[in-house]
Formats: structure tokens, sequence, C-alpha cells
């Protein structure tokens, strides 16, 4: 089945232009021929504006059409491409193009694209998560983690560490691979799985935990610089050498990160190759035989393992050790590069420290002298301490007094003493200390750049600006650069140490809360192509995270929780128009489908009713007072759904965006309502369908809400009788009626040209303020009950007077009555009112209802003052029964009805009439 063929042979007038251009005979075929159909090139008046054509020998990917047309394009990847920041999608053709009838065969514009610098799985992850593992505690921490808490029970840590750092890998594979991951990190992916509001604060705190970890990793390579200066070589004092050697340091980081990410590689991967060094000269120098002044610092070798494994391995202590994970998102494919490289990465570094407790412990003692005369002639031990008894010497005077300078527990350095070469380990510590400050001082600039792009919070876009192939952030890399100086220059960072961990911890939990919350809310969006994850053993990893954040600085976890929560408060009250298809939005979904499915199976009950409104609009911002007034009273409370009758003659002038408009627009208002936009030839027919067609089972609408006809006069009886047979259609619904009377009118659009382009993301504009919107002070709402319909004329302006604008103003009710039981009625219509719990107490009989007008003393302009009487000038609302017409009112006669009820009125009319149904009651059940 091929393409459908064209039986015109000409265009009949006005029908779009047909248009056929095909490539040379030695070109790809019609079939295959490169089609390219751009937002831009489809035009509002229905013409196609082609894109110009390139030359031949241009690299075009070649386009295939599908068998049903050569318009219809086959499935391809470039369609889908459109989500990705900084990229140019190609739009598959329209509706609208495939049904006309004319072929478009062209070649498109060749885009000129510049792919950034992209790493593989090895050197792009697991070589820079090996070097963040292997830090600083690798070479001067974990010999005397082993002294303190013994052989077995440093592998319990390590392996407690490595189960919540492997729960968070397997969370971040998926992560990863359910989707393109660009640059950001972590705050990438938690704010992309949790939305904005989560991933706002954490992009906020990891960059800052990322600059000051650079400043921390910078000044402990400092130490050893100070530390290695002998023979009294002092720049200044101490702590000054420490600040003067950390500024040297990250000033010539910043140097290799401004060079480039080539750079930068080449440094981590030269850093890489000198641990793996340093780490062969350590377990080379284990095997090696120990002279006598080694066996004097506590270093015996395997020759003596045994013993001191037995001994070492039953040390107890508490000790804490943390991994951490480097997740950086400039690979050529971070789907494959993360699981695997960063899985690889925790394999072998867990290897490592896993071995070198044991070669340690093995090979070292807990407690040394250093002094070559504590060997132990003869046999004698007798008063000997320690287990170096056992070995030919007698560091007992050094343990007994605690002024051993040597052995596990007491000299940082065992390491370096152990292995061959000293030196290569001080290399080690040096490698391990400047790859994670580079890192770090990569990282924190790139996850801030992403933070700015995405425009969460003000005053920051400044640091979005890219440059180069990679879009290098170099005004975030000076931002980090000042941050991590101003803290190296304090020099003592213990305190500042525990709030970065307990980042890095929230972080981490967020992740793994990320994955867990993803799964459940079953979302179809969620495809990761890593299925070796499971969310329980994510939310396990969530809550450990948080646990641990509390035990380790249980002030810093508090100071964390403090931060996230601002923070988070900031972006929740501003809300950022961005949509990033997070899991909350899934969430949200499930549950609000699940809540409206359980309550279609619960009975409505009196005490549960409220009023769901239809509102017929039209265009919300052209009858801002219907929109504010009902949204007074079902904000918060009930359903309101903003009805938009498009008839034929309105409809050529209504923009394709008009629905999008009018929700920014009620958004902008804040108004909490749905915008329901209907085609139909009448008035009549478009509120039919929306009666019977609106809402989602118990979230139905039973109230419908018009706006009164001021211009029914100068209308066409069509029209009149149009506007009547909506209300009759309402009653015959059974549905509510509310309608509304506005002493200036409720059409706006007279007074303002609205246009598409005036409405900005906000609804900011055209916001013209009413009545509804403004501080009603102490007024007084008049409720003229002269009918029962179910208590809805109550209930409607007791809702009022629970808003913030209107709880100062109080109800006055009028009722009708005769003369001789004026005060009977009058008691019985309070106690009646006490029951209904309303505040209402200043309740008038009417006795002159059934009293013909006398024609002397009717004033047109005055005839509301016959009508009610009790009015008064500081009266802020009028609130009427909504006589029910009979069939065979006409429809002049029943506007003119309600024309006598609420013309000349100084303030706003509200008719209203229930559905004879209770909406009240005074029974708990």
């Amino acid at each position: 089945m091929g393409p459908f063929p064209s039986s015109r042979r000409g265009a009949a007038p006005g029908a779009p232009p047909r248009v056929h251009v095909s490539p040379d005979d030695e070109g790809p075929s019609s079939r295959y021929a490169s089609q390219h159909f751009d937002a831009t090139s489809q035009q509002r008046d229905g013409n196609l504006q082609l894109p110009p054509t390139i030359h031949q020998g241009s690299r075009v990917e070649l386009r295939r059409s599908s068998v049903y047309s050569t318009l219809d394009l086959a499935p391809q990847l470039e369609h889908y491409a459109g989500t990705l920041p900084n990229r140019q999608s190609r739009s598959r053709p329209s509706l609208e193009v495939l049904r006309r009838s004319f072929d478009v065969s062209i070649f498109p514009q060749e885009l000129e694209e510049t792919d950034p610098v992209r790493f593989g799985w090895m050197t792009g992850v697991m070589v820079r998560c090996m070097l963040n593992i292997w830090g600083v505690i690798l070479f001067l921490r974990l010999s005397w983690i082993t002294s303190q808490a013994g052989i077995l029970l440093t592998w319990l840590i390590i392996l407690m560490s490595v189960m919540v750092t492997s729960v968070t890998a397997l969370s971040i594979s998926a992560i990863a691979t359910n989707g393109r991951v660009t640059s950001g990190g972590a705050y990438f992916m938690i704010s992309r799985s949790l939305g904005p509001e989560i991933g706002g604060p954490i992009g906020v705190v990891f960059s800052f935990a990322n600059a000051l970890a650079c400043a921390l990793n910078t000044v402990g390579f400092a130490e050893v610089v100070r530390d290695l200066m002998q023979f009294g070589v002092v720049m200044v004092d101490p702590i000054n050498d420490v600040r003067i050697v950390g500024v040297v340091t990250v000033t010539v980081l910043l140097l290799i990160s401004l060079a480039g990410m080539v750079w930068e590689s080449k440094a981590q991967i030269l850093f890489f190759i000198v641990l793996l060094v340093s780490l062969a000269n350590y377990l080379v120098g284990t095997f090696l035989p120990s002279d006598q002044e080694k066996q004097a610092q506590g270093i015996f070798g395997y020759h003596r393992m045994f013993r001191l494994l037995g001994a070492n391995c039953l040390l107890i202590h508490r000790v804490v050790i943390r991994f951490k994970v480097y997740i950086f998102a400039c690979h050529q494919d971070p789907a494959t590069a993360i699981p695997k490289g960063t899985l690889m990465a925790i394999f072998w570094t867990t290897v490592s420290y896993l071995v070198i407790p044991v070669t340690v412990g093995s090979c070292v003692l807990r407690d040394a002298s250093g002094n070559t005369s504590d060997i132990l002639t003869g046999n004698i031990t007798d008063g000997c301490v320690g287990l170096g008894c056992n070995l030919g010497w007698n560091f007992t005077k050094c343990i007994q007094s605690q002024s051993c300078e040597y052995g596990l527990a007491n000299n940082t350095k065992v390491l370096g003493q152990v292995s061959g070469f000293y030196h290569l380990i001080t290399a080690g510590v040096f490698a391990a200390s400047l790859s994670s400050a580079l890192g770090f001082l990569v990282s924190a600039p790139k996850v801030f750049q992403c933070l700015c792009r995405d425009k969460i919070y003000p005053y920051i876009g400044f640091f979005a600006k890219g440059y180069g192939r990679n879009e290098e952030p170099l005004r975030a890399y000076l931002l980090g650069y000042i941050i991590a100086v101003a803290f190296i220059l304090i020099a003592e960072l213990n305190t500042i140490a525990a709030l970065i961990s307990n980042f890095f911890l929230c972080s981490y939990s967020l992740i793994n809360f990320s994955c867990f919350y993803a799964s459940i809310t079953n979302s179809p969006g969620w495809r990761p192509s890593f299925h070796y994850y499971s969310k329980w053993a994510a939310l396990f990893g969530a809550a450990v995270s948080v646990v641990l954040m509390v035990l380790f600085t249980w002030w810093a976890a508090l100071t964390t929780f403090a931060i996230i929560l601002f923070l988070f408060g900031y972006v929740h009250y501003n809300k950022p128009k961005v949509n990033w298809g997070s899991s909350v939005q899934a969430g949200t979904y499930n549950m609000a489908l699940s809540y409206s499915v359980s309550l279609a199976g619960v009975e409505d009950h009196v005490k549960n009713f409220r009023p769901q409104c239809l509102v017929l609009t039209g265009p919300p911002n052209q009858r801002p007072a219907l929109v504010d007034f009902v949204g007074s009273f079902t904000k918060h409370i009930g359903l309101m759904i903003c009805g938009d009758i498009v008839t034929e003659q309105d409809a050529p002038t209504r923009p394709p965006e008009a629905a999008d408009l009018s929700a920014k627009w009620m958004n902008g208002r804040k108004v909490r309502s749905f915008y329901t936009p209907l085609n139909a030839d009448s008035l009549r027919v478009g509120a039919r369908h929306l009666l019977q067609a609106s809402g989602l089972g118990k979230l139905k609408p039973n109230t419908l809400v018009l706006g009164f006809k001021a211009n029914w006069r100068d209308s066409s009886p069509e029209s009149i009788e149009d506007y009547i047979n909506t209300i009759y259609d309402t009653f015959d619904a059974n549905y509510c009626l509310c309608i509304l009377r506005m002493t200036d009118g409720q059409d706006v659009s007279d007074h303002f040209d609205f246009e598409a382009d005036d409405v900005s993301d906000k609804g900011d504009v055209d916001q013209m303020e009413t009545v509804f919107q403004s501080d009603q002070g102490k007024k007084t709402i008049d409720v003229y009950w002269i009918a029962d319909d179910g208590g809805l004329t109550l209930l409607v302006p007791y809702l009022l007077t629970r808003r913030k604008r209107w709880h100062r103003s109080k109800i006055r009710v009028f009722i009708v009555g005769d003369e001789q039981n004026m005060e009977e009625g009058r008691n019985e219509m309070i106690a009646l009112l006490k029951r209904f719990r309303l505040d209402c107490s200043n309740v008038t009989v009417m006795t002159d209802s059934e009293r013909h007008p006398d024609a002397k003393k009717y004033d047109r302009k005055k005839r509301h003052a016959r009508v009610f009487p009790w009015q008064r000038d500081n009266d802020k609302g009028l609130v009427v029964s909504l006589p029910v017409p009979h069939r065979d009112c006409t429809s002049a006669l029943y506007m003119a009805w309600l024309e006598t009820l609420t013309c000349g009125l100084h303030c706003p009319a509200v008719l209203i009439r229930g559905n004879q149904q209770n909406v009240l009651t005074f029974y708990c059940q």
C-alpha cells in the first residue's frame, strides 16, 4: 500500500498551493527524501512556508517516509530530542499538513552542531569515582581506624558503608538510564525526579558543599606540605603557611579547570596513575623484611602476621567511615557510563579498603616507642605489657605512660613506613587530596550553572553563561574559587566538615528517595534500562542516610534540614514556571485518580454538600467579577469550572493559544478553577453539553452560575430565548442556579484590548480589580430568603463571610410574613438559623409583600427602593431567592421579572435558586 494519489490536476481557488520539489535523478528516491518541518513553517493562515534548500554534498541525514505518504515520516530519534536543553529538534509534520493533498519533498537547511568533549565510562566515571573514594583517609586515617576498631570491625564498618554506597549507586544508575542525563550531577537527577521544590534546595547546598569540600581537601594538602617542611623551614607561622600553600594550590587547580575539560581529565589520569603506583608500593613493602629500626617502630612484616592478626581483630572502638560517590555527566553515553563506571569504582575501591586493614594489621603493632634500646635480651618477659613482648620488644614504658609515638594508634604515617619507598606514599597523599580538590572545584560550578539555567532562584542568572564547546561555566568557576579561598583562609574547618558531610548524605538520601518514589508512582515514563535495582532497597538507603546524618553530628543535621526547608519554602511559594515531568506530578495524578475513584462509591450526604459550580464566563479575563464572585466561596471548598462556549461567529477571532492564556490569567489571579472551552452552535446547546459532560465522578458541578443579561432589551428574540432556555435546561437537569448582576455590568472587553501577547507567564496583565477582591469592612449582606429552596440562598452568603475580605460583614435575613404573626415568624426563623449554626440573628419580616404598588408613587428610577425598602448604603451584597418561571411564562416577561428584582441597585445582586433539596441540616447524622 503506497501513498494515496491526488485526483485533482489543478488547485481550487483559495486552496493551498501544490508544491513538489524532488531531488536530482542520482539522489535518493522520493520515499527516502530529506524532509524537515519546523514549527515556524506551519503558519496560522494555512499556507506552508518552505525552508531553504541546501546544496548537494552537504551532510544531511536521510529522513525515511512511511508507506502511507511521502509526508508521513517513519519513527526517528531526532523527533524525540526536543526536551534536551540547547538542542534544536526537527518536528514531524502536523495533522493539518498530513491532510493536505500536496507533497513536499525538500532538503532541510543544514545545521552546524558542535559536539562537546565527551569521555568514556573509564575516564569519565570510574577513574573519577575511584579518585574521590581514595581520599586522604585511605593513607592517613585507615590505619588508625584499624587500631581502634580492629580488623573485623573495620571490615564491618567498610562493608556497611559499601552497602549504603552501593544502594545509592544502583538508584543513580536507574535514574541515569531513564533518559538523557546532562550536566548537573545529583542536582539534575533529583530536580528532574522530585521537581524544583526539592531539586532547587539540593542544587544550592550541593554546589556550596562541593566548593567547601574543595577547600577542605586543599587545606589537607597544605597541612601535609607544611609537615614536610623539615629543618625549621617556616614561611610565616604554621597557620599562615597553610593559608599560603592552600591559596596557591587552589589557584593552580583553577587554572587547570579553566584550561578545559581535556586538561582537567589529563590531570586526573596523572593523579590516578600516581595513586596506583603508591598503592602498589605499599603492598610490595608489606613483603619486605623489617630491620631493627622498623621493628622498634612496631613494623614486623608477615612472618609474625598470625599473632598480630589475632590481636588486631578483636579491638573494639566506635569509629565511622564514609564513602562518597562522584557523578560527572560529561560522558559519551551517560546511561551506560554511570552504572558501569560507578559500580566498577565501588568494587575496586572496596577491595583496596578491605586489603589495607588486613595487611597493616598483620604487619604493625598498635603501640611502639621507636627506641631501639627497648629490645628484649634473652627470654625475660617479666612485667612486659603488650604484644611486642612476644616479638622480642618491650614497649611497656610508653604504653603505660601513653607516650608512644609509633604504631597504628599513634602514627598516621604508618603506610609510608611499611611501604617500599616512603615518598611514593607521600605522592599518593598529594594525588588523593589534589584529585579530590580538583574534582570538587570542577563539580561545584557545573552544578551551579545547571541550577542557574533553570531560573529557580533570582539574581543568579549571571553565572549560567557557558563558554566554548563544553559550555564551560567560567563565571561559576570564579565564584567557586572565591568561596574556596574564603574558607581556606579560615584554616580551621573541622566544624564546617561536619556540615559538608550532612550535605552530601542529604543528597544521597534524596537520590534514593527519588528512585523509590519514581518506582511506586508506576508512571509510564519510568522505564530505566538498568534493571538491577530495588525500590525498597532505595527506600532503605534513604532512611539509613538520614539516620547517619543525625548520628554523625545532630546539630549539623538540624542545620541542613533548616536550610533545605527555607529554600524549599521559597521555591514552593514562588512556583517557578518549569515542567520536568517529575515523579511528584505522577504521584499527584495517582493520588487524585485514586481518591476520585474511591469517592465515586460514597453516597452524597447533606453535611458534605458544597457548591460545585459550572460558571459560564466565556473568556475568563473578560468577566472577572463573575470569576471572583464564584472563586470567593468555592476556593479550597468546592469545584469551579469556567465554561467558555465558543460559537461559530466567535471561533475565527479566538487565538489557538486561548486556553493556555486563560489558564495563565486565572493562575495570576490566584483563582482555583478549571477552564473548559466548548464549540457549539448556541449558548443553550453549549450549556446543555457542559451540564451533561462536565466533571468526573463525584467531582461534578451541581450549580450553574450565569451573568445577568443586562442588554436583553436590545437583544434579538432568539438571543433572549436562548438565554431563558438555558435557565430552563438548568432546572430540568436538577441543577442549582445563580445569576450575578453587577452595577456596571460584567463584560470588561470594551474597556481593555485583549491580545494574546499581552498575557505573561504569570498572568499579571489585565488583572482588573473587582469588588470581590477588596476588603469589605463592616458591611452587610442582605439575604431575601423568599422561597425555601433547600438552603442554598443562605449557604452562599455564609461561605462568603468565611473569607478574610468578608469576615467582618454581617448577614441580614429577610423573610415574608404577615403582620398578625410577624413576631412569631421572626422567632421561628431565628431558632432555625441557630440550629443551622449560622450567625444571622438579624431577621426582618416583610409584611407588605402582597400589596399592590401605587402607580402615583412609582418612580422608575427608584423602583428598587420599593422592592427592597430596607437596603442601605453600607450594603455590599444583595442575595435574593430566584423565582422559578412557569412553563407558559414568556421569555420577555421572565426577563422583566428579573430586571425588576435587580435593576438600579448600588451593590452586586445575586439571584439564587437551589434544586429544592436540603443543603443545610442541624442533625449530626
